[in-house]
Formats: structure tokens, C-alpha cells, sequence
């Protein structure tokens, strides 16, 4: 389910046609709309009922430096670590941009509204949600 943006709606395809890559022990990928059973199966073994995926790069889809975006990332990990939630590495990925893979993680068992907040937080249009029903959904931010 898609919420109302500013965002232009060529970058809007490509976020709701990248690859969100999680490089948990079995790694998966999850797309947008597209019920995912790994995630589901993940759910039950740490047992959660929701996850984002979030990456702190290119805020604003203005695109930084590699040392920059380290920096960036370095900086979200430290915050999801200091609210003692568990994450999982990831990259996303469009497969019809030139943009390299952003690095990213997957946070475990965050409320929508907490997710949102970092994402905000760390400049980003959108970030994917995943309910209970591990069904990955677009959430966009401006």
C-alpha cells in the first residue's frame, strides 16, 4: 500500500522495483508487494511481528560520497543499537539504475511509527515496512 509523496515517479518505480537483499544466515530478498516466507519464517524464530528495512545513504536520493554514506550508516547503526533492537545487514538494490547498492539493514521487531522516525531522521524518502503479514510495503516520508 502506497501513502501520498512529492517524490518524482520515476524514482518511485525504481524503489518499488528494487531489491532489498538481507544477509541473514540464509540470505532473501524482499520486494515490495511480494509476501515474503523467509521473512515469515525469520518472524517466528526471533519471534517478531514486524521489521524495516532502512538505509541512512544518499539522503534525499542526492547522491554522497562512499567515506559520506560509511559515515551515515555507521550513524544508524549506533542509534538502532543504542534502542537495543536487533538488525540484520542488507543492501537495496534497483537492477535498472546506475546507482550502486546502498547498504542497509533490516530492523527487527520496530513499530511503523519508530522505523518512520529513523528514517526521517537520516534524510530518506522512503523506507520498506513489513508487517505481520511479512508482506513488504513502500512507506514514503516526504
Amino acid at each position: 500500500m502506497l501513502n501520498k509523496t512529492t517524490i518524482d515517479s520515476s524514482l518511485i518505480d525504481s524503489y518499488q522495483s528494487a531489491n532489498y537483499h538481507v544477509y541473514a544466515p540464509q540470505p532473501f530478498t524482499l520486494n515490495i508487494g511480494v509476501a515474503s516466507q523467509p521473512l515469515k519464517s525469520l518472524y517466528l524464530s526471533a519471534h517478531i511481528k514486524s521489521a524495516g528495512f532502512i538505509t541512512a545513504y544518499n539522503p534525499h536520493s542526492q547522491a554522497l560520497t562512499e567515506t559520506e554514506n560509511k559515515l551515515r550508516s555507521a550513524k544508524l547503526i549506533t542509534e538502532i543499537q543504542q534502542r537495543s533492537l536487533k538488525f540484520i545487514a542488507g543492501v537495496g538494490q534497483c537492477p535498472e539504475s546506475e546507482w550502486p547498492g546502498e547498504e542497509s539493514v533490516l530492523v527487527l521487531g520496530i513499530s511503523l511509527e519508530a522505523i518512520k522516525a529513523l528514517g526521517k531522521l537520516h534524510g530518506q524518502n522512503a523506507i520498506v515496512w513489513c508487517d505481520a503479514d511479512a508482506l513488504p510495503q513502500l512507506i514514503f516520508l516526504i
